[in-house]
């Protein structure tokens, strides 16, 4: 295997785009719902990027069955505690 071959094998794993499956409130998720709330403030436990896409679960003492999907579309660690994100989120509509 050629040096340009190993190259392109590892750029194809880094466009593998992950699902990430989170809790949300009830109060934040109806905001992400009507596209009032476009961010979540996350601990980078999953290593977040750009790209990925995030199941949103709504949990209110357990799952109320409700959930919707956003697309990550930035990422910013300025002015958070230690370990964590804001996620910039666009929700995915259908």
């Amino acid at each position: 295997m050629g040096l340009g071959e190993t190259h392109d094998i590892k750029q194809e794993r880094c466009a593998v785009m992950v699902v990430h499956h989170l809790k949300i409130y009830p109060e934040y998720y109806e905001a992400v719902w009507k596209d009032v709330k476009k961010f979540e403030i996350r601990k980078n436990d999953r290593f977040y990027v750009v790209g990925d896409t995030l199941v949103l679960h709504e949990w209110m003492d357990g799952f109320t069955g409700r959930k919707l999907e956003a697309q990550i579309i930035y990422i910013t660690d300025y002015k958070q505690r230690p370990g964590y994100v804001v996620l910039g989120i666009e929700r995915i509509k259908g």
